[in-house]
């Protein structure tokens, strides 16, 4: 083992793994840190991911016994029940064992030569004048300092490391708990439609979804901003009036529950010798609570970054100072846009969203929704589709129904 390592990275989830292999890749000495003893376990996600950002980041197609399903329509359910089903004109997401899926990366990581150490918990950072010189790490009962030339932080939702360079954390007020299940003997379900249950009753502020898988299995959950998540979805199976009757008879089993960020990218994520990327940077789509392709994308920028960083022997945060320039060009404006249209969505009541669900049906929408292939970059997507004379006439139905019936 080399005595200083020239990146640190904590943390073996698709966004740490991800920057690693970039890294390793540049010839750049990496070493991954993973406080649980099995890459991809526990899971978090129900591991939605749009095809056109893995193809983006380079890591499409993936092998076929990680890739669970694929998915060219959702259906969009009302808090009364009334349905907007949107059917595209190929695949555009599929559905992924996270767990492989994870393992996948870190092994990639590793053939291009990452070094990677499990059972290895980062308690916290070694700071010398408030420059990020390395970690301090439990493996075995026994602490040790690990020091680095730059650290990249991809620990997750917590945080907890991040706090302690004195960066403002992700918005505790645009947080949500989500709960995940397996899901088996689901009934009445279309193999290529993800569904989409709205409503304050069983996931309020946020939704709760139905993934189908093969052999009548699906994975079910939700997210809400209040009440208990798991009491939230036992509602859900027993009482929805469209999901209860898909689960009736279904098995749930391995539920997990997790908190989601809403808030969008921290305002900086970066400081004297120290990157982070993913959950803990918040780089989390606002709308959908979808990560994993955002957080990729920002891993790879912090790669870039720490590999000119090390070429130049600079880590002050004036160098990496890029990242935050380079994410937000990438990210910047379609981040935005979704925290905007979360907060759009977080006050519309249930009759409003019951009053949306009618008015795309009934405009049909859905005819220009079919050639939809990015929902990741929603922002730019939204831009494209206001060009449709449907889309803003389904926007002007909404919002002037809505307008009057407040008068």
């Amino acid at each position: 083992m080399k005595e200083v390592a020239d990146v640190i990275v904590i943390g073996g989830g698709p966004s740490g793994s991800f920057a690693a292999l970039k890294l390793a890749r540049l010839g750049v000495n990496v070493r991954v840190y993973e406080e649980h003893s099995e890459i991809g376990l526990p899971s978090h996600c129900a591991g939605h991911l749009n095809i056109r950002g893995l193809k983006r980041l380079g890591i499409h197609p993936l092998p076929v016994e990680i890739v669970e399903n694929t998915f060219r329509g959702a259906a969009f359910y009302s808090p009364t029940g009334k349905k907007f089903l949107v059917r595209l004109a190929s695949p555009v997401t599929c559905a992924v064992d996270r767990a492989l899926f994870d393992k996948y990366l870190a092994e990639r990581a590793q053939d291009a030569g990452a070094e990677y150490c499990l059972d290895s918990r980062v308690e916290n950072l070694m700071l010398k004048d408030g420059i990020v010189k390395g970690v301090t790490i439990r493996q075995q009962g026994k602490t040790e300092n690990r020091p680095a030339k730059i650290v990249i932080d991809a620990e997750g939702i917590s945080s907890r490391i991040l706090r302690q360079t004195g960066l403002r954390g992700l918005s505790q007020r645009m947080l949500v708990n989500g709960v995940e299940a397996e899901a088996e003997n689901v009934r009445d379900t279309q193999l290529e439609t993800v569904e989409v249950f709205l409503g304050a009753d069983y996931a309020p502020g946020f939704y709760a979804w139905l993934i189908p898988k093969k052999n009548g299995k699906a994975k079910v959950g939700l997210a809400a901003k209040t009440r208990n998540p798991k009491e939230l979805l036992q509602k859900l199976v027993a009482k929805h009036p469209v999901a209860s009757k898909k689960l009736v008879k279904a098995k749930i089993d391995k539920i997990m529950v997790h908190p989601i960020t809403l808030g969008g990218p921290i305002p900086k994520a970066y400081s004297n010798g120290f990157l982070t990327v993913g959950d803990a940077a918040s780089q989390v789509k606002s709308t959908t609570g979808g990560g994993v392709i955002f957080g990729m994308t920002c891993a790879a920028v912090a790669a870039e970054v720490a590999h000119e960083a090390i070429g130049q022997d600079d880590f002050s945060s004036k160098s990496l100072g890029a990242y935050g320039r380079r994410c937000d060009e990438a990210l910047g404006f379609d981040a935005n846009m979704m925290v905007r249209m979360r907060k759009t969505l977080d006050a519309l009541s249930d009759r409003r969203l019951d009053t949306l669900i009618g008015s795309c049906a009934k405009l049909a929408l859905n005819k220009t929704l079919q050639k939809v292939e990015d929902i990741d970059f929603q922002g730019r997507t939204l831009f494209r589709l206001l060009r449709s004379p449907r889309a803003l006439a389904a926007l002007s139905y909404f919002f002037l129904t809505d307008f009057f019936a407040n008068l």
